[in-house]
């Protein structure tokens, strides 16, 4: 423990990764509530209740009720993020995705499993919901600036570049134009099959959104 979260124990704080984890517990709780009854007719009092919590700590911890969505709606682009991150640049776009796909695949909880669910109906009831659609669109702008940053390192250039902020807006776009399309797909009932392909799919968005620039290895 650093000096740091010792001093916060000590005056009765909480740590970062505490704070973190308690928003991640209430927005799962919400979420679930938001889906099966409806945002309008879920109370923060009901989120605590959920959560085992009082609704004054609910409210010290979100601002409304329809911002407790946050943390799984996150967890929308959270493996897409995570993923652009690791790209390495011997690999090729779909290369990578289709191997980080197969170790979600293998290694993801049901925890982690059950985010991803919960992600997409959010995500879908975000049509409706103009507050969670601004949480939706938050953590879209969150992946923009991720892909900016890997567009700039691809091509060797500044993150400012304009060719960079263009690439990496399309494909963004691309993205949840994406997830948006296959979470919908599939909470209409559609076979998970499908989209064994899902992997494949996001590399081609992205290469297609930035006309081929952002996809192939970078040669040493």
């Amino acid at each position: 423990m650093t000096s740091v979260e010792t001093s916060k124990r000590a005056r009765g704080g909480m740590s970062e990764q505490r704070r973190r984890r308690l928003r991640l517990e209430i927005s799962r709780e919400a979420s679930r509530l938001f889906w099966e009854q409806g945002v309008d007719a879920t109370s923060g009092d009901q989120i605590a209740e959920a959560v085992g919590l009082s609704t004054r700590t609910i409210w010290r911890h979100f601002r409304s009720k329809e911002s407790c969505a946050e943390p799984i709606v996150a967890r929308g682009v959270e493996w897409e993020m995570a993923a652009l991150r690791g790209w390495p640049p011997e690999r090729s776009l779909e290369e990578h995705f289709a191997a980080e796909s197969e170790r979600f695949g293998r290694e993801a909880t049901d925890v982690e499993r059950a985010d991803a669910v919960l992600a997409v109906k959010m995500i879908r009831l975000a049509d409706d919901e103009p507050a969670i659609r601004t949480a939706w669109l938050m953590a879209c702008d969150q992946l923009e600036r991720e892909m900016a940053e890997i567009v700039a390192g691809r091509l060797a250039l500044p993150v400012d570049d304009l060719r960079v902020r263009l690439h990496a807006a399309a494909a963004a776009g691309a993205l949840r134009v994406l997830n948006e399309h296959v979470g919908a797909t599939l909470l209409a009932g559609a076979d998970p099959r499908r989209f064994a392909d899902a992997a494949e799919r996001v590399a081609s968005a992205v290469r297609g959104a930035t006309g081929g620039a952002v996809g192939d290895p970078i040669a040493s």
